[in-house]
């Protein structure tokens, strides 16, 4: 690892933040490539092992791409780029799959070896995947959101590459991702913000709203965003052979009910927030009702598994919108085999 050079593309989003920390925590050359502009640099990261680059991917030329990625002379670079919340499938389209074709073809025209691309899938490729057991990678993909398809479209531009040997193609097909940061957009983050509101209320002794939820019913595999960062720096220091043109689920091969989840994050707060949920789920709502990974691939390529419990990355999640409390002392969470139904990103 030391003196490795690797570019993180999307480095100002949730995941992209803690992938240079990771990097750079242990002796590579970090290069952070990032749309709204270079994000804070703090902890390990900082010094001149890292650099920061305001770039779009989608509207700069593509002679502007190569040149941005020539400066760098990556070794590995990892894309934490695309859309998910909010926005329609057309912008998915552009951020997960057209953003993927050009950077693939932008590190084809690159001197030398090819670069090796750790690229972040997504478990909604697989859309429905094993109904009842545990989604290995050589599950057909039935993508059924827009999130999925387009994901989907973009580790097909990946493998397609590592065929044709423009890059070495590695795609970690991720769970659903939770830990500090997360996303407004997502139900985390959606209840962690309501928290945040409810212990303001609290504190100037007013009522506490009900947190209200479309139906929460499904069933899904999470991981830490930690543990994430971890499967990345092994992707991107396994042998090639070893990972070259290869999917790679990375979870925690787990269905944990999400209305347990969510039960256990209010009791993690310290806070008495009532929880309403709709009776029925949107009509536009096509999501699957459970998602389960197989991990095995990842322990015998990567040589990775989950090292962080649910509770660790709720009580991180719950640190960066909360004010310190006393800890919770309550029950550990549970773990769900699989239920029934429709909600929970």
């Amino acid at each position: 690892m030391p003196g490795l050079s690797v570019v993180v593309l999307g480095s100002g989003g949730f995941l992209g933040r803690g992938l240079g920390a990771a990097f750079a925590s242990r002796g590579a050359r970090v290069h952070l490539f990032s749309r709204g502009g270079p994000p804070p640099v703090t902890g390990p990261p900082a010094g001149r092992t890292t650099t920061a680059t305001r770039l779009d991917l989608l509207t700069a030329d593509a002679k502007e791409l190569r040149t941005a990625l020539a400066a760098a002379r990556p070794d590995v670079v990892v894309n934490a780029a695309g859309r998910a919340w909010r926005a329609d499938e057309a912008e998915m389209a552009a951020g997960n799959a057209t953003l993927v074709e050009r950077v693939v073809t932008a590190l084809a025209a690159l001197p030398g070896p090819p670069v090796r691309l750790v690229h972040l899938g997504s478990v909604h490729e697989y859309g429905a995947g094993d109904p009842a057991g545990a989604t290995g990678e050589d599950h057909r993909p039935e993508p059924v959101t827009p999130y999925g398809r387009t994901k989907l479209l973009g580790t097909r531009a990946v493998l397609r590459g590592a065929r044709e040997g423009s890059v070495e193609g590695v795609v970690l097909r991720l769970a659903n991702v939770i830990g500090a940061g997360v996303p407004e957009g997502s139900l985390f983050g959606r209840v962690a913000a309501h928290l945040d509101e409810a212990a303001a209320a609290r504190a100037r002794g007013e009522h506490i709203a009900a947190l209200r939820l479309p139906p929460l019913r499904a069933a899904r595999d999470l991981v830490d965003a930690g543990d994430v960062a971890d499967a990345v720096v092994a992707a991107a220091t396994a042998p090639s052979a070893a990972v070259n043109g290869q999917v790679i689920n990375v979870g925690r091969g787990e269905a944990v009910a999400m209305r347990a989840l969510i039960d256990r994050m209010i009791a993690l707060s310290g806070l008495d927030v009532p929880v309403t949920e709709a009776a029925e789920a949107p009509a536009a709502r096509t999501d699957v009702a459970r998602q389960c990974l197989d991990i095995s691939r990842a322990r015998r390529l990567l040589g990775w598994r989950p090292s962080r419990g649910l509770d660790d990355s709720l009580r991180n999640l719950l640190a960066s919108v909360l004010p310190p409390e006393r800890p919770s002392h309550s029950t550990p969470l549970g773990i769900t085999a699989g239920v029934p139904a429709g909600e929970g990103k």
